[in-house]
């Protein structure tokens, strides 16, 4: 994996990563197929609106249908028909909402299935076995995401435990490349070997997050991400961390914010130099009947655009706007039918990656904080 910066406009910088499977503008915002799929679009369908990378969950594929069986499969590439790269979170996140399911140990978590009951053990060996059979092409470190609030000393005993297993995690694909020469097709730990991103935690102690931080860029890795926010704390209190750790982070390798989809949010954070997003934001709030717009969100279902014959958004070039109604929407929508999510999504989506889009001409040319401003007050607007 390369990272290279193109331009820069205060902190905000647009770049682009390179991976054997493509490459990717920054900032970039992530499409999240947890299971193997973008809910309700095939991959076509995420190419045509502008898709160059979409994430995928280690924990829901290792529990179903089976990391093996996605690696027998020809990997996750093969088996869901996505050719571009794809980003794997580590499994951290998801075991965290497990609280009342887990246990962490030195070596791991020990946690109970969410589907069966059945119980696994999920640690740094076991989260790089299972991105590998995948084949990632950029994996995560396995972390631990704290809850908010949490005492500075737990958030501290969490940053070592993360730093641990983050260099298990390099030690791991160490063994794994100097092996991978005798290694057989299909082999047991599969044939890809990705990029891996160390995760900087640390809750919302500033203290903390740098420690985590020099600790990670100790060990090395090919990009860094920041975990443990958007977990319930106030905006004002995770912004507080972003504007802190984002200048601190190598500004040769790509910066993750993970888990952050507000476009609020995404625009501070980007202000401060962060350059890849996910958030499942787009697409549940599509199935939900909230759609983003150009003037704001649209709550598709309310009774004024019963008889609206007009495009969902007229600025946009999606082909829901380019071919239905908010009339048409409105009525999918109220009727249940399948066809409702899919159009939604398509048009989230696409707005989406319109939008990252934008915001990297805006950087290239000089104008990203009147692109800010201009957004902040289509939010303004859509809160009051």
């Amino acid at each position: 994996m390369i990272f290279s910066e193109q331009k820069r406009d205060g902190q905000a910088r647009t770049g682009i990563v390179t991976l054997t499977r493509g490459t990717i503008q920054t900032p970039a915002f992530m499409p999240v197929g947890t299971q193997g799929t973008v809910k309700a679009l095939s991959p076509e369908e995420l190419l045509d609106i502008g898709a160059e990378i979409i994430l995928s969950n280690t924990y829901h594929l290792y529990l179903r249908p089976g990391h093996q069986i996605i690696r027998d499969l020809g990997g996750l590439h093969g088996f869901m028909h996505w050719s571009g790269p794809i980003l794997t979170d580590s499994g951290g996140f998801q075991v965290y909402s497990l609280a009342s399911l887990r246990s962490i140990t030195a070596t791991g978590v020990e946690f109970r299935s969410h589907l069966d009951g059945s119980l696994h053990v999920l640690g740094p060996r076991e989260a790089m076995t299972i991105q590998c059979a995948l084949g990632s092409d950029i994996a995560m470190v396995f972390d631990e995401c704290i809850p908010y609030p949490a005492e500075h000393g737990y958030a501290e005993k969490s940053v070592a435990l993360t730093t641990s297993w983050a260099q298990q995690c390099k030690d791991y694909l160490k063994t794994r490349k100097a092996a991978r020469p005798e290694e057989p097709k299909n082999a047991e730990y599969g044939n890809n070997l990705p990029a891996l991103f160390g995760i900087v935690q640390g809750g919302m102690y500033k203290d903390l997050r740098t420690r985590s931080l020099e600790e990670l860029a100790a060990i090395g890795f090919d990009g860094y991400a920041a975990g443990g926010l958007s977990v319930g704390e106030p905006k004002e209190e995770m912004y507080s961390i972003i504007e802190h750790i984002a200048p601190q982070m190598p500004a040769s390798h790509a910066r993750y914010l993970m888990g952050v989809g507000d476009l609020r949010d995404c625009l501070v954070a980007v202000e401060h130099g962060f350059d890849m997003f996910d958030c499942v934001m787009p697409t549940r709030n599509a199935r939900n009947g909230t759609l983003f717009t150009s003037e704001g969100r649209v709550s598709i279902k309310r009774t004024e655009y019963k008889t609206d014959p007009g495009p969902l958004d007229p600025r946009c070039s999606c082909y829901t706007c380019r071919n239905y109604s908010r009339a048409y929407l409105r009525h999918l929508f109220l009727a249940k039918e399948i066809l409702a999510m899919r159009l939604n999504t398509i048009h989230n989506l696409a707005f989406y990656l319109a939008f990252f889009r934008q915001m990297r001409d805006a950087i290239a040319s000089g104008a990203f904080n009147a692109f800010k401003a201009h957004w902040d007050a289509v939010f303004s607007r859509e809160e009051s």
